[in-house]
């Protein structure tokens, strides 16, 4: 079948006749991050070819162009009194874009009111507040849509017209001749900046603007589990779009306050707990912090300094699932200081009774502690 200098449009997409949509589409955006100019330097021959390309995936993708290719050959499509091609120029650059960046694609042209900006602040929490989640109040200082002309910026009584550059559609539309075809091409009406009306009348309060700046105060709801650095998106609670227009989202930037009992790991917490040898040695139970109530923990007999009691369910429960962590109690052994003669005499029985050898400085030392006494 012929086809652009002899060759096929099924081939310059290096697809079969019998391909699908889908695959005609995955091999065009191939082809175009292969033969883009910017990818090749400019260079002349890939450009042509890139021209080609898209020339054949805009007869391959419209289902009439394609049949009638199909049946008839290049001249179904190019030939005199087949209209000739159109190069849709948003379609095709929407695929383009789509072939280098992913779904981000390209954006068209917008009839209507602009949304809002997204805004940002700061929200700081507790460890607990973090933890078991709570609802703050945060004050704002916004633009909200204006009461007095409900939006619209046109003063009360009065009303929007159409623009007349634009005849109401928001967009001034191009069509000019290109190698590929007519190549049509969208932008924002300049007069109304894409809004397709315009207002003689401005609305006092807000200059026009449909929106004023003030001061509001919002309840924010934070989820149970959240960490240090967790943004809260607020959808259509940011700021007000002009003229009427979508609020934009509200982020939240949470900060956790440090707690100086805790160090937080993922959903675990640890704490440290000190016991002195004598307790270690024999066993005793001690009251831990938690985030809620105080806990005893049992020390078992012969702790040693660095061992570990976990408890169970007491640390942040899980942001995303039932459940929480654990609660981790680190065990420091306090080595005895300060001793009296009395106590370094105990200390030395204990030694001897558990057959520890003393060195001769620390055996010296202490019969010559406890002679001074009784002399």
């Amino acid at each position: 079948m012929a086809a652009i200098d002899g060759l096929d449009l099924y081939e310059l997409l290096g697809v079969s006749p019998d391909a699908t949509d889908e695959e005609i589409k995955r091999a065009y955006r191939r082809k175009a991050r292969e033969l883009h100019p910017d990818a090749n330097g400019g260079d002349p021959t890939a450009e042509a070819r890139f021209k080609e390309v898209s020339l054949a995936y805009e007869v391959l993708r419209d289902p009439e162009r394609r049949a009638r290719y199909d049946r008839y050959g290049p001249d179904g499509v190019f030939g005199q009194g087949s209209g000739g091609v159109t190069f849709d120029f948003e379609a095709g650059l929407s695929d383009i874009f789509e072939a280098f960046f992913g779904s981000m694609g390209a954006r068209s042209s917008r009839r209507g009111p602009m949304p809002g900006a997204d805004a940002e602040i700061g929200l700081r929490l507790t460890l607990a507040e973090a933890a078991f989640g709570v609802d703050k109040e945060l004050s704002v200082r916004l633009p909200v849509r204006c009461d007095a002309c409900g939006g619209s910026g046109a003063e009360p009584g009065s009303r929007p017209v159409p623009c007349p550059d634009c005849r109401g559609a928001g967009e001034i539309r191009r069509v000019r001749q290109s190698l590929l075809g007519q190549v049509v091409t969208s932008v924002a009406c300049g007069r109304c900046q894409g809004l397709g009306e315009l207002t003689p009348d401005p609305c006092r309060a807000c200059g026009g603007e449909g929106r004023r700046i003030e001061q509001r105060t919002l309840t924010v709801e934070v989820p149970p589990g959240v960490e240090d650095g967790s943004t809260l998106r607020l959808a259509g609670r940011g700021p007000a779009g002009p003229r009427g227009g979508p609020s934009g989202s509200l982020f939240v930037q949470l900060q956790v306050e440090p707690d100086p009992r805790f160090e937080r790991t993922g959903d675990d917490l640890h704490t440290t707990v000190h016991v002195s040898m004598v307790r270690a040695a024999l066993g005793t139970t001690v009251s831990v912090d938690t985030l809620e109530e105080p806990a005893q923990v049992v020390i078992e007999p012969g702790t040693q300094s660095g061992d570990i009691v976990r408890l169970k369910g007491l640390g942040i429960p899980h942001l995303r699932g039932r459940g929480r962590g654990d609660l981790y109690v680190h065990v420091v052994v306090d080595t005895p200081t300060g001793l009296t003669a009395r106590q370094r005499e105990l200390l030395v029985q204990l030694a001897a009774e558990r057959g520890e050898e003393l060195g001769p400085d620390e055996h010296d030392g202490v019969l010559s502690k406890i002679k001074s006494v009784f002399s």
